[in-house]
C-alpha cells in the first residue's frame, strides 16, 4: 500500500491517505469534472481508502454536491457525492460518494507524492467533452462515451499495478 500526500495551491489544506491503486490513468471529460478541475478539459482522480484520510486545515475545506449524468440519458441530476476543495484558493482536493463510502478519490493534481506513469490512458464520458478538447488516440488510449468497462481496482490488477 502506498501513502500519498497532497495539498492545495495555497497550502491552507494538506492531506494524506493510503492507496492500493495510485496510477492516474483515467481522464473524465464529464462537464462536472472538466469545469471543476481547472485542467485540460478533464479531471483525473485516483482512489484511496476513506478511513485512512488525514487532513490538516480542515476548517479551510469547502464542499459541494455535483451534478452527474444519468447513465441512460443526457439529463443531469444532483449527485449524492460531492467534491472537496480549498475555500481559500479553490484547488480541488478529492471527491467522495456515500455509494462508495470506503473510498475517496483524490485529484491527482493535488497529490505531490510521485505517482506511477500509466501504461495506457482511459478517456471516459466523451459524450460530454468540450468541443475544443482534442482527445489523444492510437496505441495506449482507450475511449468510452460514458462509463468505462472496468473499475479502478480491476484496471490496476489487470496491469499488475495493484499494491498490496
Amino acid at each position: 500500500m502506498l501513502q500519498i500526500e497532497g495539498e492545495c495551491y495555497c497550502k491552507a489544506v494538506s492531506f494524506s491517505a493510503k492507496t492500493h491503486a495510485p496510477t492516474p490513468y483515467m481522464r473524465c471529460y464529464c462537464s462536472f469534472c472538466r469545469k471543476t478541475s481547472g485542467s485540460g478539459g478533464y479531471g483525473i482522480n485516483i482512489i484511496a481508502e476513506a478511513d485512512s484520510l488525514s487532513v490538516i486545515g480542515e476548517e479551510n475545506i469547502g464542499f459541494h454536491h455535483g451534478m452527474e449524468h444519468d447513465k441512460d440519458s443526457d439529463e443531469l441530476k444532483k449527485s449524492p457525492g460531492g467534491r472537496y476543495f480549498c475555500r481559500d484558493c479553490g484547488s480541488p482536493l478529492w471527491a467522495a460518494d456515500p455509494r462508495w463510502a470506503e473510498w475517496i478519490f483524490p485529484y491527482a493534481s493535488a497529490v505531490h507524492t510521485p505517482l506511477p506513469v500509466p501504461p495506457e490512458t482511459v478517456h471516459i464520458m466523451l459524450d460530454f467533452k468540450a468541443p475544443w478538447v482534442e482527445v489523444p488516440s492510437g496505441k495506449g488510449h482507450r475511449h468510452f462515451d460514458r462509463y468505462p468497462d472496468e473499475s479502478i481496482l480491476d484496471w490496476h490488477t489487470r496491469h499488475g499495478l495493484y499494491i498490496e
